[in-house]
């Protein structure tokens, strides 16, 4: 590796990067090549959240060419360029409504983004400890190492919180993940 060459997210987790992995290379094939293509369909999809709108033109991809599962595994891919901002894009569609998580834990395991998806999975339960999904998709998944601290976003940074609202002061905590009302007016 050379000095100018983009450090991976498995390099900061201290992981040995993939070679190839099948889901980054269906991805690929369907036009899904860099990192703003597959935020831009993250967008696209319902999470206006990061809508920057220096964004590229999502491509016309469907749920049934590319699930959001494979999407969510896909942003969480270690072998992409190290960035918190797609790992927060990641964790959205990880979170979106609908989701299998026996689906994720497979392409999880395949992709060698176990241990981030782990983390995500753990920092959800800390919001939202009644939805059984997290804990669904923590007990399919293969054991992981912790990631390093610092690495990985805090996992405030995964949810929108509030300080004063029209019912008052109050914190109100949401996770942030697609929102079904948004999807096709964005792009």
């Amino acid at each position: 590796m050379t000095a100018d060459a983009p450090i991976t997210l498995a390099e900061k987790l201290g992981l040995t990067v993939p070679a190839s992995t099948p889901l980054l290379a269906k991805a690929g094939a369907l036009g899904l090549s860099s990192v703003a293509a597959l935020e831009s369909l993250a967008v696209a999809r319902g999470c206006g959240h990061y809508d920057n709108h220096l964004v590229i033109q999502a491509p016309l991809i469907s749920e049934e060419q590319f699930s959001h599962e494979e999407l969510a595994v896909a942003l969480l891919s270690t072998r992409l360029e190290y960035s918190p901002h797609t790992i927060r894009v990641g964790a959205a569609m990880l979170g979106a409504e609908g989701n299998n998580p026996e689906k994720l834990a497979k392409l999880a395991a395949a992709e060698g983004s176990v241990a981030v998806i782990a983390y995500i999975a753990r920092s959800a339960l800390q919001f939202e400890p009644t939805n059984p999904f997290w804990q669904r998709l923590l007990d399919r998944l293969p054991d992981a190492p912790v990631p390093p601290d610092g690495v990985m976003p805090h996992p405030t940074r995964f949810v929108s919180m509030t300080g004063i609202t029209r019912a008052g002061r109050g914190r109100l905590v949401v996770w942030i993940r697609p929102t079904p009302q948004l999807v096709g007016r964005l792009g």
